[in-house]
């Protein structure tokens, strides 16, 4: 058996990582180099849309390997067109600024607001953010974050952040009543790292409501529960509403790390030459895998596979555990569910290994499920049939 090591002596020790290492991977499923199968419910969180090894995927990417993987953005890169004009298409947007990860597109967007209002004669501008929000780590989007333990070691943190509970508009009106400098409002519609936590959908028409009446960028992270993984393309799309600026990333590729941030009419012509730029953002291999992931999700119905089948877990998950002493709740929407438990439980996510299931404990207590979204009804009903005896016997421990 090959060992793995508890921490290697040559990159930098920040991960806490399991003992495993990956080899291949085949639909929802991963082997480990010991040849030792998981169910896949993670999905590299929330990355791999369409699963390992895509039978349409692994083609079209092979194909542009061996035409061009990487040209800068000195020149046209004919996907880049392809890929913005479906986000486009698909959101109701008008413009698309391309990089490589959610932090670099939540930086644009934090970007985006700043310009916003120094155009408007604003020198110091103030964006709202949320409480257990998560939006990078970089120091302008860990500064948007709100999560002390993140944030520690690191400050001074970038001061123009007012902080607000979330799902409480009154509060919200509040913190910026009389405030001249607030210039946008910025959230994920469901928040991941926070604990599967989800904007209600009167109070996302509201803050929309507001943001018109403010003249403020509605700025909407869909970083993590975008590109499908509710039901809809973008998880706001739910409350019948249209951001300003949105940034994406993580399933945007399946796997080939693309970001994204569109911008609709208010925000979509803020940078001009100069303003913004990326070497690797846009590259000929990531658009590509944007513009196929895209397709493949269309042709096989996943938004209708990822509503039907994590309603199926959803509720099997709150049928098995719901009325459980230490079990807090079970939430979220298509194949984004948290089950909240009454106690840190980080230990889980070794014992889920060792039971061959693959999934993430975020915000110390809840059980984080971010499958592929190709997963099928008997899957579902795996990840519950592993899952649920080792959330029973960890609560009577």
């Amino acid at each position: 058996m090959a060992q793995i090591e508890a921490a290697s002596p040559h990159t930098m020790n920040t991960y806490g990582r399991l003992p495993i290492a990956l080899s291949h991977g085949q639909g929802v499923h991963v082997w480990d180099v010991n040849g030792k199968r998981y169910l896949d419910a993670l999905a590299g969180i929330a990355v791999n849309t369409l699963g390992h090894n895509h039978p349409k995927l692994v083609p079209a990417l092979q194909d542009q390997i061996a035409k061009i993987i990487h040209s800068c953005n000195y020149y046209h890169v004919p996907n880049q067109e392809k890929l913005a004009a479906k986000l486009v298409e698909l959101s109701g947007m008008t413009n698309v600024f391309f990089g490589s990860t959610g932090l670099e597109a939540n930086e644009a967007a934090i970007k985006l607001a700043r310009k916003y209002g120094h155009d408007r004669g604003i020198e110091r501008p103030e964006i709202v953010v949320y409480e257990k929000a998560f939006h990078g780590r970089s120091i302008a989007t860990l500064s948007a974050t709100g999560n002390e333990k993140v944030q520690a070691g690191f400050g001074p943190l970038v001061e123009g952040f007012i902080r607000v509970p979330l799902n409480d508009i009154e509060a919200l009106k509040k913190a910026t009543e009389g405030n001249r400098n607030v210039v946008a409002v910025f959230f994920e519609t469901i928040q991941g790292e926070g604990g599967i936590n989800a904007m209600r959908i009167d109070y996302l028409q509201q803050v929309r409501a507001l943001c018109d009446q403010k003249d403020w960028l509605l700025m909407i992270d869909e970083v993590q529960c975008g590109m499908g993984r509710t039901g809809k393309w973008f998880a706001h799309q739910w409350a019948g509403i249209v951001p300003d600026v949105m940034p994406l990333a993580k399933g945007l590729g399946s796997g080939v790390p693309v970001g994204a941030v569109v911008a609709g009419p208010k925000a979509a012509n803020i940078f001009q030459p100069g303003n913004h730029g990326t070497t690797f953002g846009g590259n000929p291999l990531a658009m590509r895998a944007g513009v196929e992931t895209i397709r493949i999700m269309e042709e096989d119905g996943l938004l209708e596979n990822a509503a039907r089948i994590g309603s199926r877990l959803k509720e099997a998950l709150a049928r098995e555990l719901g009325g459980l002493q230490g079990v807090v709740e079970v939430r979220g929407q298509g194949l984004m569910i948290g089950v909240e438990l009454s106690k840190p439980c980080g230990a889980l996510t070794q014992r889920a290994a060792d039971a061959g299931l693959l999934i993430s404990v975020t915000a110390d207590t809840v059980i984080r499920l971010l499958p592929p979204l190709i997963l099928t009804e008997a899957q579902a009903d795996e990840v519950v049939r592993i899952l649920v005896p080792l959330v029973k016997k960890f609560l009577a421990e």
